[in-house]
């Protein structure tokens, strides 16, 4: 019996890792030498450091000195989401972080911030943050306490939807807030700037892109102004991020940047098969008969990321339709793939308003850049047996 080649469509989980990417680990795991240490060997290292951080820079169109690499994007989060900011040589405190209800675990958290000094803000029924109560919140901030901070999600892991950046930015530093930007799922999916998010600190992830898993990185907008280091050491990343770091993985992520400026028109166009796939899962549930309900596109009526959907079919339970598809060679998910690894109810699409039954049912498909119509054709026979077997 010939088994058949699976196929991943869970790119927003962990996208695989790029041939360029394992080439750079292999070569920097095969060099000695600590990037702290002035010997020839310490300088190589720190030199693939340093063309990984410049690649990295290049990518996302910014300066390579206001790049700081750290274990992922979760540290990333709990490095930027700080009470304190250093200002050249004084501090500035933070008294309260406002957060999205559909943002990232490592960002609802709160980071360094107490559960008193958090408030969550609600969204609309299409995932986007709500400006008008958050322009609320802000105007009743209690300035003489400190300054506030907001954090945002540029594109949502589960629903792809996609947050007005630039209008949250302007209305955050209207009243002297601060701004961090989730950009984990938007790079290597959409083109954009630094600049007009209107950031003023954004955190990454490598292992999004096709870089190893393990290494994320922290771009602050102004070099003079940064959290307060979550790690202390030898001084490592400037003083931003103490303890050795992790040369072969950054010089992955590095790879992986250099790969994708290079390919990110072509990975865009991939990601068009996202809107075919939607209109066949809608016909597929109508032609099946009034035994099977239409989808629920979550996010759609939204600009999403173009490799996301997030759907459900009322009656068909995500945790039934995940194991038959993985039985089928389709590795799909029913959302984030941050917490235990079970099926259980999103507070992404809770926020939205979503009902039990549309929660129990969500499944996400994420796209990437090595799958192709193959992929996305045995995805839908295999939903056309779930759907034909719901209907029997």
């Amino acid at each position: 019996m010939v088994q058949q080649a699976r196929h991943y469509l869970d790119y927003n989980a962990s996208a695989p890792l790029l041939d360029c990417a394992r080439e750079s680990m292999i070569k920097a795991m095969s060099d000695a030498g600590n990037a702290s240490s002035v010997h020839f060997e310490g300088r190589a290292a720190r030199k693939t450091i340093e063309k990984a951080r410049s690649s990295f820079a290049s990518f996302i169109d910014f300066k390579a000195t206001n790049v700081i690499f750290t274990s992922g994007a979760t540290e990333a989060a709990n490095h930027v989401l700080s009470p304190v900011i250093r200002a050249g040589g004084h501090e500035i405190k933070i008294s309260r972080l406002y957060l999205g209800a559909t943002e990232h675990p490592c960002v609802l958290q709160g980071g360094r911030f107490s559960k008193e000094q958090i408030e969550i803000l609600p969204t609309n029924h299409n995932g986007i943050l709500d400006i008008h109560a958050l322009e609320a919140a802000l105007e009743t901030h209690d300035a003489h306490a400190g300054q506030p901070m907001v954090a945002v999600q540029f594109a949502n892991n589960e629903t792809g939807v996609i947050q007005p950046v630039k209008k949250i930015a302007e209305v955050t530093h209207k009243y002297d807030g601060f701004l961090v930007v989730d950009t984990v799922q938007a790079l290597g999916k959409m083109p954009f700037s630094i600049e007009d998010t209107g950031a003023d600190f954004l955190i990454f992830s490598s292992h999004k892109i096709g870089g190893p898993q393990g290494v994320g990185a922290i771009v602050l907008r102004d070099a003079l102004l940064s959290p307060m280091p979550l790690l202390n050491g030898g001084g490592q990343e400037n003083y931003h991020r103490g303890g050795t770091e992790n040369i072969a993985a950054i010089a992955g992520f590095g790879a992986a940047c250099e790969w994708h400026k290079e390919n990110l028109t072509k990975n865009i166009k991939i990601f068009s098969l996202r809107d075919s796939i939607e209109e066949r899962l809608d016909t597929i549930c109508r032609e099946a008969g009034n035994e099977i309900a239409q989808p629920v596109f979550f996010g759609k009526a939204e600009n999403r990321l173009g490799n996301t959907s997030c759907f459900s079919v009322p009656g068909i339970k995500a945790e039934t339709a995940l194991m038959a598809l993985d039985l089928d060679g389709i590795s799909v998910s029913s959302g984030s793939a941050c917490s235990s690894g079970k099926v259980k109810k999103s507070h992404v699409l809770e926020a939205m308003g979503a009902s039990d039954e549309e929660m129990q049912g969500a499944v996400r498909l994420s796209l990437g850049w090595q799958e192709d119509n193959l992929g996305a054709e045995r995805f839908l026979a295999a939903w056309k047996t779930i759907v034909g077997r719901m209907a029997a």
